[in-house]
């Protein structure tokens, strides 16, 4: 069971969530706008929060990015939008969600990626993880290379994290599409490519060794040759 904010203004749509959702045990708070979502935000502590992106007021990515700037990451976001190309996706993911749904969407669907969202919530991983001059603490979401602070998105830690942990392993898109991104995106896709690039202009500067490798046909390694 979690407490849910779901921010959405398609009345039916918010009734065919919060109806799901409460099925499953979920306690939920509705509201159908921007500006009472944030109130609502600075008022209440919750598991996770549901995001539609185009709702009166302040729209979804300007909320999120404004949780994120106040509040921090240990709250997981989803996106609920009808606008579904990769600049979407990447725009939404860059302002400080965790996942992205794309309207229409199975219910069933939804309340994986919320169970997925949840349960990483609760894992405990390696407090520090290192790669040649390359640290990423766990605990605070900060990355260094050498003496060299790297801000990272939601998105952007996510995947570094899971290269760290998983070095010397060739990763294939379709292997970090599921588990970063939780989810099945059209292979046709490249945000995987577009964050892998994000990824590497942070970490790799001027000249740095380079750490995350591609393999070709295949995907990315991430290790020290």
């Amino acid at each position: 069971m979690a407490q849910i904010l779901l921010v959405e203004d398609e009345l039916n749509i918010a009734s065919f969530i919060e109806r799901g959702l409460k099925e499953f045990g979920h306690i939920v708070s509705v509201v159908y706008d921007g500006n009472t979502g944030w109130e609502k935000m600075q008022k209440e502590t919750f598991d996770l929060m549901i995001l539609d992106i185009i709702i009166p007021k302040i729209n979804g990515i300007e909320l999120c990015r404004l949780f994120r700037q106040k509040y921090g990451y240990h709250t997981p976001i989803i996106m609920l939008t009808a606008l579904g190309t990769t600049d979407d996706i990447v725009t939404g993911l860059n302002a400080g969600a965790d996942d992205y749904l794309v309207k229409p969407f199975s219910f069933q669907e939804l309340e994986a990626r919320i169970k997925s969202l949840l349960r990483r919530g609760k894992e405990n991983p390696k407090m520090q993880l290192t790669c040649d001059n390359l640290s990423l603490d766990s605990f605070t979401r900060l990355a260094k290379r050498g003496k060299r602070t790297i801000e990272l998105t939601v998105k952007e830690y996510r995947l570094l994290e899971y290269f760290m942990t998983h070095q010397g392993i060739v990763l294939s898109r379709i292997t970090l599409l599921k588990d970063v991104w939780d989810k099945n995106f059209d292979t046709n896709t490249n945000v995987v490519d577009v964050y892998v690039n994000y990824l590497r202009s942070k970490i790799e500067i001027e000249n740095e060794k380079k750490l995350i490798h591609t393999v070709v046909g295949i995907g990315y390694i991430m290790d020290v040759r």
